[in-house]
Formats: C-alpha cells, structure tokens, sequence
C-alpha cells in the first residue's frame, strides 16, 4: 500500500471516488470564527479492507481571495491532534491566511477522528515493560494498525481538498508534520502550492538510531556556553557531560529534591535523565540554563541540583501534552512509529532477535558518534525496545524516493534543536529545488511558535510576498536563559558580600544568593504554568528550597519557610514589594535580620554586627511582577 500511494496510483482513485463527497461545516458555537467539519474517508485508501474512518476539522474562510488554495497546518507526534491548536496556527501565519483558507484537522487515530486507546501504554502497570504493553495494545487494535502510516495521513489530506473542493494547497507542518507534508508534495506535486517544513523530520526519517540528536549536543553545550557564559562554572561542558554519564553508568548517584510544600523526596539520578533534560530544553530552554552548573554539582558530589531540574523537566514534558480527549495519542504514536520507521532488523525475525540487532547496531556506532553519552543511551532514546514485540501486518516499505517538487519553500530550523536537530533541516533542504533554509538562533524546537526574534515570521511573510528572506541577526539570550552559577556546596564556599567580612559578611552574601535562586524558581514555575496556558493561580505559587523549606507567594507576598540554598543558611520571613523581613539561623549561618535598605539594597544585623547594605533587593520588585 505504502508503495502505491507514493507512486500516485492510489492517489487518482481516492479522488475520483470522492469527487462527490463534500464536507459539510457547521457553527463551531456562538462567537467561535471557525467552522467545524466532519468528513468519512476509507479505513484502507486502496479499498481492499473495509471500514471508514470519521475526521474532525476545523476550518477558518480567508476574509479574501476566492476560496480556492488552502494551508493544511498538521500538527507533530506522530499523535499530536491539530484541532487543539487551531487559534494557534492561525496567530502563527498571520497575513498568509488573508487570501488563504487554513484548514486544520485532527489525524486519524488522535482527538475527535477515531483516537486510538490502550490502557496499558496510556497508564503502565508496574513492573510491566513497555515493549509488552506496546504489543499488547497492537492486538488490541486489531488489523486495522496497518492503516495509522503517514501515507494513510497524506490519502486523507487529499480526500479534504477534493472535498472542500480547493486546487491547491499550502502545507505548514511542525515536527512529524512536516514528514506528512513532504509525502503529500512527493505524492501529489500537482496540487502544493508552497511548502512551510519547521523543525524537520525527513521524508525516511525519524532515524532509529538519533544519530543527529547525539551528533548535535556537543554542539549545543557549547553554544549554551559561548562568549564566556560558562567561565565561572566550567571550560569543557561536553567533558563533565561524558564524566558525570561515565560514573552515573558504574553507579547511580542519589539525591533529594524538595517539594513545593518543604517535602523531601529521595531520587535515583541515571545518565538518561540528563539526557531527557537536555532534550525538554528544546521547549523550555531555561531547563538548560542550570544545566552546566548543575553537572558540575553533581560530579562535585551535590546531586540536589540535578534532582530538583530532572524534576522540573518532568513537570515540563508532562504539561506538554496536557489537554482533554483532543490531546496526544500514545497507541497512535506506537501505531504508526513501529510500523513505519525503518528499524535495524528483519520483520520476520523474533522480539529477542531484533532487540539483538538493534544493539549490535548501536555498538557498531562507536563512542565518539554518541559522545558525551552512550550506547546505553541511545538505545534507551530510541524506540527500539518499545516496537521490538510489534506485530508486523504488512513488509517494510522501500524507501522513499521520490522528488520533492520545486514549489516555494520555506524549512525552518532552531539552532538549539535537539529533537529534529538543523543537520535534518539542511537535508531536506538540499533536495528540493530552491528551497529557502532559515536557521534560527536561540530557539530549540517549533520555530514560529518560540522565535521572539521576529525573523522567522519575516522570512513566512517574504515567501509569500515574493521577497528576499533574509537570515537571522545574532541572538541576546533571555536573562533566564543564561546559565546559572554552581550552588554552594557550603558557607565556606560563600565569599563575603561586599564590603562585609567574617561569617556575618559570607551569611549575607549567601541571603543574596538564596533569593536569587527564589526568583529564578518563582519565574520558571511562572513560565511554565502560562506556556500549559494556565492563565489562573498565578497568584499563588509554591516553591521548594534546594536542599531544604519552602516558599510561597500568596496576596502578592512571598513567605519563605526554612528555605535553604546553601546548605547550613535557613532563611524564613516575608518578602513584600515594599518590604523584606527575613531571620537567618541555621547550623553554619550568622543568626540575625535582613532587612530591604535604601535602594532596594539588603541590610540588617548578624551576630550582632551591623552589616553594609549590598544590592539585591531586585526579589522586592520581582515579587511585585509576579502578582
């Protein structure tokens, strides 16, 4: 089947039989801009295997032009509903949907057009192994698994333009919609009038191996650390990457983190976490700002701030795919990776036999190609082991070869892009005639969803303008982006604040430091509960020490309860935006009062001393921001 629709073949039959099929919209709800829509389109698009499966879409009228092109916008995964985002693509092509129709629709097997579930991949038994649940859920589906490919994706976006009877269309995928875009334009040259590929998967890709993920970390930790952001935490972030991976694989470092509420919680930390952090920070880019230091910590013997930022990555991924019944689908992912992606092993071969092979495969990689990590890593990245047990229905399709035709396009890449890193984009790139590669600095994954540059939507607008797409001036990292400074392991390592000495002067200091790291928390939790769109419970947020007590901002107040940065400093008291009241005790502090001074400067007494004022009372004023 895989092999006809890319040759077109099945392409002319689906159209003609639904050249009388039309898609009929309706109301969305009162004051909604856009229509809702369902269409029938054949489980098989060949028509050798009945059934029929409904999508949902979604559709918003151009306010000109004559209805005739209209942008596909597909959503990634594979499993990633599109109706979900429909406002969002909309704000994100802007003036090119003046004359065009956008057309969004949920894939099938995800949202509303038939998702697919299994309990046992969507929530785990303990003790189960995934690649278990994933065969499981495989019998579940039944026969009908066979028919969740991209190509199937690609039968039915051409049965939504002969429906909603369009000559043509623009594609904009993201991610894995960018593969579905590039297979309609190899399948159907005819009827693209431009392409808009952001944050590249290839046409044979995802690769199973993640070569180019691993090839482009190295590459990433420098830029993390370029023009000296790094010079106070280390020279080689890349080497203590590989030292800490190399003695987290002979011995698993454990750790605390501290809950919102001053719980402790006792964690085992392993080199796949660092990993899965690197990567959540193509989304949330100031998961790798702590990144640096937080290694450095660790191979000095501090695991907390490695547990606390695992933590928060997993918070982060976890708020990525929050939604209702509309949002990512596992068994789809399952369904249509396992079948589709070019794994290293024979289909007719058993579950241990392809595991065999896959790390047979892996090892042939050799060190340096998956350097600073390992083939442990790359094996527990990838898929292998999940669709190891699948049950294949159908052979492995040959590759694809087909042309990519020579429309206007546009592939977008984020520089710090660890998920479908620039080496996929340049590739694409390559094989289309013409096409226009804008590497954005800066941003990780989903370009015109995350550039604050402004280039990436310049360079939309000249495509479709017919203008020269300019590249992208150098970046100036957000504040929060830039790595932060390793945490002390002790008061000893604290020097004196300015103009203070002795224990009262390293204490004060230590203060300061303690309500940066508040801010820096109070922001990323922030962030994160606006980028989950929670736009409620902004003025109440709790937040855990690093190695002790909590915090909580609440009536434009934040109330530091035993809150420890720096191990023997206990911090508790009020943080107001006029007002600092703070009282220091601890093991190793000098007890006393800090209070805000002149100038949003931090004074007080310790041990009796009187102390200078030192800046960093900004906290006051951030704590205002944040009502």
């Amino acid at each position: 089947m895989a092999m006809l629709l890319a040759s077109g073949l099945c392409g002319s039959a689906l159209a003609s039989a639904s050249a009388h099929a039309s898609i009929a919209f309706g109301p969305c709800g009162e004051g909604n801009e856009f229509a809702c829509g369902h269409l029938t389109v054949p489980l098989d698009p060949s028509g050798r295997t009945p059934g029929t499966i409904t999508l949902a879409i979604r559709r918003h009228r151009a306010p000109l032009g004559d209805g005739r092109v209209a942008v596909v916008a597909l959503a990634g995964g594979p499993g990633q509903a599109g109706i979900p985002f429909t406002e969002q693509f909309l704000g994100v092509l802007g003036p090119i949907l003046q004359t065009r129709d956008e057309i969004v629709f949920d894939q099938r097997g995800t949202g509303l057009s038939g998702r697919l579930a299994c309990r046992g991949v969507e929530h785990p038994a303990r003790g189960e192994s995934l690649s278990h649940a994933v065969a499981v859920c495989a019998q579940e589906i039944g026969t009908r698994r066979a028919f969740y490919t991209t190509a199937d994706t690609v039968a039915d976006i051409e049965a939504i333009r002969v429906a909603g009877g369009y000559e043509k269309l623009v594609l904009y995928g993201t991610s894995y919609g960018t593969k579905v875009a590039e297979e309609y334009a190899q399948t159907y040259p005819g009827q693209v009038e431009a392409l808009v590929l952001d944050s590249v998967v290839s046409p044979n890709g995802p690769d199973p191996l993640n070569r180019a993920t691993f090839a482009a970390v190295p590459r990433i930790l420098h830029q993390l650390c370029a023009a000296r952001a790094c010079a106070h935490i280390t020279s080689h972030p890349a080497a203590d990457v590989q030292r800490i991976v190399r003695r987290l694989e002979r011995h698993a470092l454990r750790a605390h983190w501290i809950d919102g509420f001053g719980h402790s919680h006792r964690v085992t930390i392993s080199s796949q976490d660092l990993l899965e952090v690197l990567i959540a920070g193509d989304l949330e880019p100031t998961l790798r700002s702590e990144f640096p230091a937080a290694v450095s910590a660790a191979l000095g013997g501090d695991g907390a701030p490695l547990a606390r930022l695992i933590e928060r990555a997993g918070e982060s991924e976890e708020d990525e795919g929050t939604g209702e019944v509309e949002s990512f689908d596992t068994p789809l992912y399952y369904a249509t990776t396992c079948e589709e992606t070019a794994f290293p092993w024979s289909r007719a071969a058993a579950p241990p036999e392809r595991l065999a092979l896959a790390r047979s495969q892996i090892r042939a990689l050799g060190a340096n190609v998956l350097a600073p990590f390992s083939a442990a890593n790359a094996l527990d990245l990838s898929d292998l082991p999940a669709c190891a047990g699948w049950p294949f229905p159908t052979p492995a399709a040959p590759a694809n070869t087909a042309p990519l035709p020579a429309v206007p396009t546009l592939i977008l890449s984020g520089a710090d892009d660890l998920r479908t890193p620039t080496a996929n984009a340049r590739e694409v790139a390559a094989e289309v005639p013409g096409a226009h590669l804008l590497v954005v600095p800066d941003v990780g994954h989903s370009v015109l969803g995350d550039d604050l540059s402004g280039c990436s939507t310049a360079a939309l607008q000249a495509l479709f303008a017919g203008a020269a797409i300019k590249p992208c001036g150098p970046a100036r990292p957000e504040p929060l982006d830039l790595p932060t400074p390793v945490p002390p392991a002790s008061l000893d390592d604290v020097p004196p604040a300015p103009q203070n000495s002795g224990r009262p002067g390293r204490t004060l200091e230590a203060v300061a430091l303690t309500l940066s790291d508040l801010a820096r928390q109070a922001s990323y939790l922030t962030l994160a509960r606006l980028g989950a769109g929670s736009l409620t419970g902004l003025s109440t947020l709790n937040v855990g020490g690093l190695h002790a007590g909590w915090a909580e901002l609440n009536a434009g107040k934040l109330h530091l309860h035993d809150y420890v940065y720096v191990p023997g400093v206990r911090i508790s008291g009020t943080v107001a935006s006029e007002q600092i009241s703070l009282t220091v005790e601890g093991a190793s502090a000098a007890h006393g009062f800090i209070t805000l001074g002149p100038a949003d400067t931090l004074a007080g007494l310790l041990e009796g001393r009187r102390l200078h004022p030192i800046a960093g009372g900004s906290l006051s004023r951030g704590v205002r921001s944040l009502r």
